[in-house]
C-alpha cells in the first residue's frame, strides 16, 4: 500500500472494524466506540484521503479502498474480523466481502447501495448537477479536485452485481433508516438474496447510527453476539 491508514482503536478481544462514509472520518462512530469496545477490539479507520489518512497516488475508488482494507488487516495480522460499514463505507465493506470473504465473521451494512441509482432520485439529481459543475470548474481551479473526487464516488460508484450477493456465506445485517437517502426498495433488494441476511429498518434518516445510536447499537450488538 502506498499510504498508511490512520485509525483509532479501543477495547480488546475479537476485532470489529468500522468504516465511515463519504467525506467523514472515524469520529462518525463516536457513539459506537465505547459501547462496542466493552465486547470487542474496535478499530475505526480513516479511509484513503479522509481524516488523518493521506490521499496517496493510487486510484480514488471504492475498489481501491477495499484493497486498502485488506492491506491494513494484513499489516495488523488480523485474519478474521467483524466488519461494519456506513454509506460509502458500507459499499466498501460489501465489495471487500465479495472479494475477500475469508476475512469476515459477520458483516453489517448500514445505508449501503449497489449502484448510484440506489439513491433517491431527488438527491441523485442534485449530486449529478454539482458533479458536472465541479468537473468543469476543477480544470481552472485545481484545488477543487478533492471535492470532485469525493462527489465522484457517489455519482459514478459503486457497481455491484445484485446476483453476486447470493454468494455471501457469512451472516449479514442490512440496516437503514426509515427516512434514508437510500430508497427502501433498494435496501430490501440488497438484503433479499443474501442467504444469511437480516434486514432492519430503524426510525431515522441516513445517519441513524449517529442520531438513533441507542437503538442502532443494541441491534448491532445483538446481531454480533448471537451465535
Amino acid at each position: 500500500m502506498d499510504i498508511t491508514l490512520h485509525y483509532e482503536q479501543m477495547g480488546e478481544g475479537f476485532p470489529l472494524v468500522l468504516l465511515h462514509g463519504n467525506g467523514e472520518d472515524h469520529t462518525y462512530f463516536q457513539h459506537q466506540m465505547e459501547p462496542f469496545a466493552a465486547h470487542y477490539r474496535v478499530i475505526a479507520l480513516d479511509t484513503r484521503g479522509h481524516g488523518g489518512s493521506p490521499r496517496g497516488e493510487a486510484p480514488f475508488t471504492l475498489e481501491q479502498f477495499a484493497q486498502d482494507l485488506k492491506d491494513f488487516l494484513d499489516g495488523q495480522g488480523i485474519e478474521k474480523c467483524h466488519l461494519l460499514g456506513f454509506s460509502d463505507g458500507g459499499n466498501v465493506a460489501l465489495i471487500f466481502a465479495l472479494k475477500y470473504p475469508q476475512y469476515i465473521e459477520k458483516l453489517v451494512l448500514n445505508g449501503a447501495n449497489l449502484e448510484p441509482e440506489g439513491l433517491k432520485s431527488g438527491l441523485r439529481m442534485k449530486l449529478r448537477l454539482r458533479w458536472a459543475a465541479l468537473q468543469a470548474a476543477r480544470r481552472v481551479q485545481p484545488e477543487l479536485e478533492g471535492q470532485f473526487e469525493l462527489l465522484d464516488l457517489m455519482v459514478t460508484q459503486p457497481h455491484i452485481d445484485h446476483l453476486a450477493l447470493r454468494g455471501l456465506r457469512m451472516p449479514v445485517l442490512v440496516v437503514a433508516g426509515d427516512h434514508d437517502v437510500i430508497a427502501e426498495a433498494h435496501t430490501r433488494m440488497i438484503a433479499a438474496p443474501i442467504p444469511h441476511g437480516r434486514l432492519a429498518i430503524l426510525p431515522g434518516d441516513h445517519f441513524v447510527a449517529r442520531d438513533n445510536f441507542q437503538q442502532f447499537n443494541a441491534l448491532v450488538l445483538d446481531f454480533l453476539q448471537k451465535g
